[in-house]
C-alpha cells in the first residue's frame, strides 16, 4: 500500500522500547494477560492514529519533529536501550522496571556482589566484541556488507550450541527456554475498547504510532533519495496505519521501517517492496518450524545484539554538526537526549517538540530585518552588514522585511523599524549629516499580510508624519498589493509611494543619487 519500494517492515528498537517503558507505567508485566492486551490495545490506536494522519493529509505534523530534535531523542534512546540490555548481560535477576539512568545504575551497582554472573558476561561481551567488529569490518568494506548482516544469526547459532554442550544453564546462565511454536491466534477479543486502559492505550498508541511513523518515513526518504524516485508521506502514513490495525488484531505490537534491515535490502539488490513478503515467509517458516531450536539460546546474546543495533543512534558528529549550524537546534537535540536518559522516552520526546515549537514561534513572533545600502557603481541595493562596501544614500532609510506580517509579528516589525529609525537619526545627528526625510520598506520577501499587519503598516505611517518623515513601499507582491488596495491604505500613502523596486523609489527620492550610479 506505500510508495517505497525499499523500505523494510517490522519491530524496532526505539519502538519497542517506547512501548515496552510506557507499558510497565501501567501494568506489570508479571499479568502477562493484560500486559499483552494492553500492547494490542496500544497497536491498535497507534494504527488508527497513522491512518488518520495520512486520510487527511495531516503528515506535515510529523515535520514538527525537527532531525536535531531527532538525533537527540534517538541517542538518547540508544543509550537507554543499552542501559536495559544490562540485565541480560550482566545475568541479573532482580533488575529496576525504570528506564532512567540513575534507577538502572543503581540497581547494577547494587547488585554487583551478588547478583552477577561471570559465565554469562564472558557470553555476552565475547559476543557483543564479535558483533562490533563485524559491524565495523562491513562499513569499511562496502563487498562485506553481508558480514554484519549474518553476524546476529551466526551468534545466535554459536552460543545456542555453546549453552548446549556445556549445560551452562546448569550455572546460572540464563536462557530463553521455551517459546511457543506455530502463528499466533487472532487478538481482535483482547483489545480494551471498553474500560480503564482504553485511554492509556490511546495515549501510548498515538505516541508510539508518531515516532513509528517519524522513523518509517525519515528511513523511507533516504532511500528514495538514493535511488532517485518520489514519496508519498500519505500513503505511508496510511499503509502503515493499516498494517498496525491488521496487526492488533493479529497478536502484534507497533512495527515500522528498520534502517538497519532497509539497508540490508537495499545492498542485497531488492527493487521492490515485495522484499517484506520474502521476509515474512521465511520468519513464518521459522515459526513453524525451529522455534524449539531457541530453547537453549542465553539472553545475554540477546543483550548484545540490541546492544549491537543500537549503539549507531548515538550520532556525535551530527550533534556537532547541529552546534556548528544553530544553536537552538541544539538545544532541542540536548534537550531529547537529557529527557529521554535521565527521565523517560515520552519526557524527552515532549523536550524535543516544545523547543521545536518554541523555536517556530520565536522565528515567527521576531523575523530578520535589515538595513539596506547601495553597491557601488550599480543599482543594487543589500544588507549593509552582510555587504560592507553597500552605501546608504543621504537623507533616506532602506529597510527589508524578511517575513510575512502578520498579527504575531506586526508589532514587533513595526517597532523594530522606528528602532531601526532612531538608532540612524542618532548617528546622523552625531555626525551633522542631513537627517531622514523617507523611509523606503522593502517588500520582496513579504508573502502575505493580513489585516493586523496593515494597522501596523497604519500607525507606522502616522508616526513617521509627525516626524516630517515620507513612508513608502518597493515592490510589494500580487496577494500583498491586493489587501493593501482592498484596505484603502494605498489611498492612505498614495500610489505613488509604492514602487517596482528600490531602485525606482530612489530615482524619484534622489535622482542625482542615481544618475551618479
Amino acid at each position: 500500500m506505500g510508495s517505497s519500494r525499499d523500505i523494510a517492515i517490522g519491530p524496532v528498537a526505539v519502538v519497542s522500547l517506547l512501548i515496552g517503558s510506557m507499558l510497565q507505567d501501567e501494568i506489570d508485566p508479571k499479568n502477562a494477560v493484560a500486559y499483552r492486551r494492553l500492547a494490542f490495545t496500544t497497536t491498535f490506536f497507534a494504527g488508527i492514529a497513522q491512518m488518520m494522519l495520512g486520510i487527511f493529509r495531516l503528515g506535515f505534523l510529523i515535520d514538527f519533529i525537527s532531525h536535531a530534535a531527532i538525533v537527540g531523542f534517538m541517542g538518547g534512546a540508544a543509550i537507554t536501550i543499552s542501559l536495559q540490555q544490562l540485565k541480560g548481560l550482566l545475568g541479573i535477576k532482580n533488575f529496576t522496571k525504570k528506564t532512567d539512568i540513575v534507577s538502572v545504575m543503581r540497581s547494577v551497582i547494587n547488585s554487583a556482589h551478588h547478583g552477577w554472573n561471570w559465565q554469562t558476561i564472558a557470553i555476552g561481551i565475547s559476543f557483543l566484541a564479535f558483533l562490533l567488529i563485524s559491524k565495523y569490518i562491513g562499513k569499511r568494506n562496502r563487498k562485506l556488507f553481508w558480514l554484519p548482516a549474518i553476524a546476529p544469526l551466526f551468534s545466535v547459532i554459536a552460543s545456542t550450541l555453546l549453552v548446549y554442550l556445556t549445560h551452562a544453564q546448569d550455572h546460572g546462565v540464563q536462557v530463553v527456554n521455551h517459546i511457543k511454536k506455530g502463528i499466533n491466534p487472532s487478538s481482535v477479543d483482547e483489545i480494551y475498547f471498553t474500560g480503564e486502559y482504553v485511554s492509556h492505550g490511546f495515549r501510548i498508541g498515538v505516541v508510539a504510532g508518531m515516532v513509528a511513523l517519524t522513523e518509517a518515513i525519515a528511513i523511507g526518504r533516504t532511500f528514495a533519495a538514493m535511488k532517485d524516485y518520489q514519496l508519498d508521506g500519505n500513503k505511508e502514513m496510511v499503509a502503515l496505519g493499516t498494517m498496525n490495525l491488521v496487526g492488533s488484531m493479529t497478536s502484534c505490537y507497533v512495527a515500522t521501517g528498520s534502517f538497519s534491515r532497509s539497508a540490508v535490502n537495499y545492498m542485497a539488490g531488492c527493487r521492490t517492496a515485495v522484499s517484506n513478503i520474502v521476509m515474512s515467509i521465511v520468519v513464518l517458516l521459522t515459526l513453524l518450524l525451529i522455534t524449539p531450536l531457541f530453547k537453549y539460546t542465553p539472553n545475554a546474546i540477546l543483550a548484545s545484539i540490541i546492544i549491537s543495533a543500537v549503539v549507531g543512534l548515538v550520532d556525535v558528529e551530527a550533534a556537532k554538526l547541529i552546534w556548528k549550524i544553530d544553536k537552538f537546534d541544539f538545544i532541542a537535540c540536548m534537550g531529547a537526549f537529557f529527557g529521554v536518559v535521565f527521565i523517560s522516552v515520552e519526557i524527552g520526546l515532549l523536550i524535543a517538540v516544545s523547543v521545536s515549537f518554541a523555536k517556530i514561534l520565536l522565528q515567527v513572533t521576531r523575523p530578520r530585518t535589515a538595513i539596506l545600502g547601495k553597491l557601488s557603481r550599480t543599482s543594487v541595493y543589500r544588507n549593509i552588514q552582510q555587504y560592507p562596501d553597500a552605501r546608504q544614500v543621504p537623507g533616506i532609510l532602506i529597510v527589508r522585511v524578511d517575513s510575512a506580517i502578520y498579527f504575531s509579528n506586526s508589532n514587533y516589525i513595526k517597532e523594530r523599524i522606528l528602532r531601526w529609525l532612531n538608532e540612524e537619526e542618532e548617528k546622523l545627528k552625531q555626525s551633522s549629516q542631513p537627517k531622514i526625510r523617507h523611509l523606503i520598506v522593502e517588500m520582496s520577501p513579504v508573502t502575505d499580510i493580513d489585516t493586523s499587519g496593515i494597522h501596523a503598516l497604519e500607525e507606522l505611517f502616522r508616526s513617521l508624519l509627525k516626524r516630517d518623515i515620507q513612508l513608502a513601499l518597493a515592490n510589494p507582491g500580487t496577494i500583498v498589493i491586493e489587501k493593501l488596495h482592498s484596505s484603502k491604505f494605498a489611498d492612505l500613502i498614495g500610489e505613488n509611494m509604492i514602487f517596482l523596486s528600490v531602485a525606482d523609489a530612489i530615482f524619484t527620492f534622489a535622482p542625482k543619487t542615481t544618475e551618479e550610479a
